[in-house]
C-alpha cells in the first residue's frame, strides 16, 4: 500500500516522501498515529503543492541538525556507576543513562532512541558512542564510565598521542605502595 508520509519515519524517509509499506502497518499504525495518509490522487495534488513547504521545513531540520552535531561532537559526558574491583561494571551502561547524563551535563536533550550503543559498556573508562541525530546526520560522543579516580590503577584514561612513562623507578613503586 503506498502512503505520503507526514513526518520522519526513521528508515523509511521524511515528510513528503511517497513509500510503499504493508496495509496492516499503515491502518493500524501510521494512520490512527497521524504519522501518514493514503496515497490518493487528491493526496498526491495536495503534496505537489505543499512541496516548496515541505523543501523550506527540511533545510530549517539540516540546519539545526548540523547546528547540534557541532556541539555534540567530541564532548565527553562522565557517568557515575558502582565499579568492582577489575574495572567491571554491576550491569551495563544504557542509552538512556547517557542521554539524561547529556541533559545533565550539557543542558542538551536527546532521544534515547536516538542513541547508538553498538556493543554494551561494561567496564569503567572511556567509549565511544553514536548518536543519530536526523537522518544521515549523526555525532560522535566520549562516555566516561566513572570517574578517572574510581578506576583501578593503570586504567586512566590517556590520549592516543600519549604514553605513560615512569621517570624513576622508585617513583613508581612509591606511587603503587600507596
Amino acid at each position: 500500500m503506498k502512503v505520503i508520509l507526514l513526518g520522519e519515519l526513521r528508515g523509511k524517509g521524511g515528510e513528503g516522501d511517497i513509500i510503499d509499506v504493508a496495509q496492516g502497518y499503515a491502518e493500524n499504525y501510521l494512520f490512527p498515529n497521524g504519522i501518514a495518509q493514503p496515497a490518493t490522487p487528491g493526496n498526491i495534488k495536495q503534496l505537489e503543492q505543499r512541496r516548496n513547504n515541505i523543501a523550506i521545513r527540511e533545510a530549517k531540520r539540516i540546519a539545526d541538525a548540523e547546528a547540534l552535531r557541532e556541539q555534540l561532537d567530541g564532548k565527553v559526558v562522565v557517568i557515575d556507576v558502582k565499579i568492582g574491583d577489575e574495572g567491571q561494571l554491576f550491569g551495563s551502561v544504557t542509552n538512556a543513562m547517557v542521554g539524561d547524563a547529556l541533559k545533565e551535563q550539557y543542558g542538551i536533550e536527546i532521544d534515547r532512541k536516538r542513541i547508538e550503543i553498538n556493543k554494551p559498556i561494561k567496564t569503567a573508562g572511556l567509549h565511544e558512542v553514536v548518536v543519530g541525530i536526523y537522518r544521515t546526520i549523526f555525532a560522535t560522543i566520549g562516555v566516561q564510565v566513572g570517574a578517572p579516580e574510581d578506576l583501578p590503577e593503570g586504567d586512566e584514561d590517556v590520549p592516543a598521542d600519549e604514553e605513560i612513562v615512569a621517570e624513576d623507578a622508585s617513583e613508581a613503586t612509591e606511587s603503587e605502595e600507596a
